[in-house]
């Protein structure tokens, strides 16, 4: 079954889940680890100066109505600059690169970076296709996380992804239980193994941070979270979902994209992330 999610709402769900992920945290917080972000145009840019990954400076949103010039990018660019970042990440769907992209990619001294597929369906065949899904070990147990368990949810989700900065960790913490956002988690126990999030954009809702702890991979976590999460985009009156992983090299096995299929998304396009560098 074919999805119609449509693609311009797609990439902004994706940009607004990360902007508001970091840019609406405390004024403090947002001070200390240098956050900021810039609208140009339909696209939106973010920066985090003490992110030392780099992972949270990108610009994505790129409408099919407006033209992806070397101008707009420059606008991007100059706003890393500014912002004292030495890296910053250009997310643009691969049918919206203009005809002298190479040229494009020349001027502003773009390089290649990691490739990401972008995955989307409608709540309904999501729904379906979870109900399917196998069931969690009787030993664990999902369910949302409360504002008393946000440190507990940031330190599972953070490190999970590389991201060891404790501002990084406090950054997360300080999404749970905000407006459009809702956290949801595996325990074992007492103790929190997996985490995973939603956003809601209106009509689009974003699966967001999925993590599992190391050791407590291979249990079903994660196809929990997954439709935990279906089921809270369709209470909040979703129709659309949307999701992006990394793609597959030959050889490489991501289980993050297989449990997404096996759930029912589609994958829409491979996008390759474009490096600006200062």
């Amino acid at each position: 079954m074919t999805t119609s999610v449509p693609l311009g709402l797609a990439e902004q769900t994706e940009i607004k889940a990360y902007t508001d992920f970091t840019a609406s945290a405390p004024p403090p917080l947002r001070k200390s680890l240098g956050i900021d972000s810039l609208r140009v145009g339909s696209a939106l840019a973010l920066a985090i100066r003490e992110d030392p990954s780099h992972f949270f400076n990108r610009a994505g949103g790129f409408a099919e109505d407006e033209p992806v010039t070397a101008d707009l990018l420059t606008q991007v660019c100059d706003f890393y600059r500014e912002q004292g970042v030495p890296q910053g990440a250009l997310m643009i769907t691969p049918s919206l690169l203009p005809p002298d992209w190479t040229s494009v990619v020349g001027k502003l001294n773009l390089s290649q970076g990691g490739r990401f597929v972008k995955l989307g369906c409608d709540v309904e065949t999501a729904l379906a296709a979870t109900e399917e899904a196998a069931a969690l070990a009787p030993e664990l147990r999902v369910g949302l996380v409360e504002a008393d368990q946000a440190h507990e949810f940031a330190t599972v989700m953070m490190p999970t992804f590389g991201f060891t900065s404790p501002g990084l960790t406090d950054l997360a913490a300080s999404c749970v239980g905000k407006p459009d956002w809702q956290q949801y988690a595996v325990w074992e126990g007492k103790r929190m193994i997996a985490v995973g999030s939603i956003f809601v954009n209106g009509e689009c809702a974003d699966m967001f941070g999925g993590a599992t702890l190391a050791e407590a991979r291979g249990l079903g976590a994660q196809s929990a979270l997954l439709a935990a999460r279906v089921r809270a985009a369709q209470a909040a009156g979703c129709r659309w979902i949307v999701a992006e992983t990394g793609a597959e090299d030959p050889g490489d096995h991501n289980t993050s994209l297989h449990n997404m299929v096996r759930a029912g998304f589609e994958p829409l396009y491979e996008r390759t992330t474009w490096l600006w560098r200062g």
